[in-house]
């Protein structure tokens, strides 16, 4: 029994001496194709011509402003009865101002810039233009409907554009037409 012993403990030993070596040469193996290519891929970068710096943007200077008031009302002084006399005269001089009486298109609810001209159609020889709003309903318009939130009221229609006239504020208590349109999109 005590030479089976004996074998038992040179076996064992003999596998705690092998193990680690055999897993020290397959790792030595294994470890230098594993970087293989990443050591390939340092030696190309740095095998790259070396590039330049850009030198930094000139510093323009820009010269200071400077405010002069002189002749400019006074903004945290109240306005003189005078003054607001003056600005009701010019407000009444020029006569456009929109038709708040008026009843309300359903485009005016919305935004000009929310409106899309998606097509026209041709009803009873009139020209119709098809107008789409950012509610995704298609309206029907012709000359003469409103739409958009400055009195916008419609002059033109042709086959890609819709021709408006609006009213928007100018000075306080004064407007000013200001024609635009909305062009075909879709």
């Amino acid at each position: 029994m005590g030479g089976n012993v004996a074998r038992l403990i040179s076996k064992k030993s003999l596998k705690f001496l092998l193990c680690p070596l055999a897993v020290s040469i397959l790792l030595t193996g294994c470890g230098n194709q594993e970087f293989s290519d990443l050591e390939q891929y340092i030696k190309d970068i740095n095998a790259r011509p070396k590039g330049t710096i850009e030198p930094l943007p000139e510093v323009k200077s820009i010269e200071p402003f400077v405010f002069k008031p002189e002749g400019l009302r006074d903004p945290f002084k109240a306005i003189s009865e005078a003054e607001e006399v003056e600005d009701t005269q010019l407000s009444v001089g020029n006569g456009i101002k929109p038709d708040t009486a008026r009843r309300k298109e359903e485009l005016e609810a919305f935004p000009l810039d929310s409106l899309r001209m998606v097509g026209t159609i041709i009803m009873k020889a009139n020209l119709w233009g098809l107008v789409k709003a950012s509610d995704k309903t298609v309206y029907r318009v012709q000359v003469g409907n409103h739409l958009g939130k400055n009195y916008g009221k419609i002059i033109r229609i042709q086959k890609d554009k819709i021709e408006l006239m609006e009213i928007v504020p100018d000075k306080p208590g004064t407007w000013r037409e200001q024609q635009t349109s909305l062009a075909l999109t879709e």
